[in-house]
């Protein structure tokens, strides 16, 4: 039984879809977006702008440094 199970498991996450992408067949791709002359396919909708992930090139903590002490923490009570 749990064989079985396995199996089909198995045949199930192979069957994924591996082409292109395409809308529903009653619905198209969005019109193009204003300022442009043709309207970008589904590849091009599914890639990040830069803005959404941008690479970090500065550290705003160059070096940790241990906090000087304080004399007002103290342990609660």
């Amino acid at each position: 039984m749990k064989r079985a199970a396995c199996l089909a498991l198995l045949l199930l996450a192979a069957c994924g879809k591996q082409g292109q992408l395409a809308p529903v067949p009653p619905r198209t791709l969005p019109v193009a977006p204003a300022g442009t002359a043709v309207a970008p396919n589904a590849e091009q909708m599914l890639k990040l702008p830069p803005q959404s992930a941008p690479a970090r090139v500065d550290d705003p903590v160059s070096s940790s440094q241990a906090r000087p002490p304080d004399r007002f923490n103290l342990p609660p009570t």
